[in-house]
């Protein structure tokens, strides 16, 4: 099963990156980026889609979701100027504390 969190973790990497590109598509309107946007998010769904027929749609999201929301924001301070203040660090730690006790504690994820 460690396959599995590979292929989520694709799933993840591709969202971020589908995500960055949807705002340089200028609300659909620039084609590369728009075409980047729909391929990235169909590689994501796709791989995410295999991931649960092996872990709990719960727990698949919450992980997808919880480091979905650093990558995000760290991409978007890397390319796009974010500022990152303080209390968006902490609670991005928070999250990923929480995908972490997901990961090493909770007996949910096995299936």
């Amino acid at each position: 099963m460690p396959g599995i969190w590979l292929i989520l973790g694709v799933a993840i990497v591709a969202e971020v990156i589908g995500t960055t590109l949807l705002k340089y598509s200028h609300g659909f309107t620039r084609l590369w980026p728009t075409l980047g946007t729909a391929l990235c998010y169909g590689i994501a769904f796709w791989c995410l889609s295999r991931t649960l027929e092996h872990i709990p749609t719960g727990i698949a999201y919450a992980i997808w979701s919880g480091v979905g929301i650093v990558l995000i924001s760290i991409a978007g301070w890397i390319f796009s100027g974010q500022k990152l203040d303080l209390p968006a660090m902490l609670g991005m730690g928070l999250i990923v504390a929480g995908v972490l006790v997901i990961n090493l504690f909770s007996t949910s994820a096995a299936h």
